[in-house]
């Protein structure tokens, strides 16, 4: 993501995607802090952790629960329009279930909407599909989305 669009990005957002992370992101479309335009919301991020990780499934969901906050309410924000640089936002709950084993080292395909985004709360959901198309895991979570005063 840097590499193509380092020459489109601010500073701070370079700064921020240089950052070194556990987890790597792939967006499929472009992403949408390149083009904060009134959009469908919908988006679709391939991820997962750096490095072979041990056979032990606890830390695979583990891994994986913290990676699926990554990219929910930002996907609310597609239909209005808008950029994070004027908002605030706090995640009012999260749920997730797990369907079946998967392994976290291996590219999870992470398929997002929000159906409801409207008086300063947005509502995402997330499906996440193995490399062979099974649904591993599916997350709900209610956002606080305001704009800074």
């Amino acid at each position: 993501l840097l590499t193509a669009y380092k020459h489109q990005l601010p500073e701070s957002a370079i700064r921020s995607l240089s950052t070194p992370r556990p987890i790597e992101f792939r967006p499929v479309e472009k992403p949408y802090f390149m083009n904060p335009s009134k959009g469908q919301p919908f988006n679709h991020v391939w991820m997962r952790a750096k490095g072979e990780m041990p056979n032990n499934p606890i830390l695979h969901r583990t891994i994986l629960a913290y990676a699926s906050d990554y990219n929910l309410l930002s996907t609310a924000l597609q239909p209005h329009g808008v950029t994070w640089a004027d908002l605030m936002a706090a995640s009012l709950d999260h749920a997730m279930w797990f369907h079946r084993d998967f392994r976290m080292d291996n590219w999870l395909l992470y398929a997002l909407d929000s159906p409801s985004a409207s008086n300063a709360r947005g509502f995402t959901r997330g499906n996440i599909f193995d490399e062979h198309g099974r649904l591993v895991a599916s997350v709900v979570q209610e956002g606080l989305i305001r704009k800074r005063k």
